[in-house]
């Protein structure tokens, strides 16, 4: 019997995610990426670059409902290092009661210098991003991903998803590279992973 309660109250959190999601997309349908929350799996994979041993905290962007934040908690991060950057108020609230440890900051990852605040200079060990980058203009995904390189130790990633067949940030227009991740099919829909790290400017 407890391991069925157990069961319904988890269906019954994933189904509220479903709801709050859809409601998030409902309203700022340009603000999130899907109608669904990421897949565990996804998550999982995702998280899986983060390196909890690097002395150095860890930065999402776009959680979302926290899926994402669950995975990269259960990689080994401390909730106290890892920050979070969400745009909407509904999500903030709800990843504050989920996460009352992690660093939730409510702003626009667009502008991470006004968002950040006084952590402008932080580094960070890596950067996980659910931004909806494709329902933006290309050089705006070009200066999103160069704001978030400049925070990371050179050759360290920024791992985005994505549900087209192409890189969202495409190659040769700035001082990064390009590799593709994964592709999950066990995701609403299908997401394709890829990965960004910094590489030097040649002269």
């Amino acid at each position: 019997m407890a391991r069925e309660s157990g069961l319904r109250k988890s269906l019954a959190a994933k189904f509220d995610d479903e709801v709050r999601f859809f409601k998030g997309w409902m309203d700022k349908p340009k603000a999130v990426g899907s109608i669904i929350p990421t897949s565990s799996v996804t998550a999982k994979r995702m998280a899986s670059a983060v390196n909890p041993q690097s002395g150095l905290p860890v930065l999402e962007l776009g959680p979302g409902t926290g899926v994402i934040t669950k995975a990269i908690l259960a990689r080994g991060v401390k909730p106290e290092n890892l920050y979070a950057v969400e745009y909407s108020h509904d999500f903030v609230q709800h990843l504050h009661r989920l996460y009352p440890k992690v660093n939730i900051i409510q702003g626009d990852a667009f502008n991470l210098d006004k968002t950040l605040g006084a952590l402008n200079n932080q580094q960070f060990d890596s950067v996980i991003s659910g931004v909806p980058l494709l329902n933006f203009p290309v050089q705006t995904r070009v200066a999103y991903l160069e704001s978030i390189l400049k925070r990371i130790p050179a050759g360290r990633p920024v791992v985005q998803i994505t549900y087209g067949p192409k890189s969202p940030v495409p190659p040769g227009l700035g001082a990064y590279s390009v590799e593709h991740f994964d592709f999950v099919l066990r995701n609403i829909p299908p997401a394709q992973l890829w990965v960004y790290r910094s590489r030097p400017r040649h002269s």
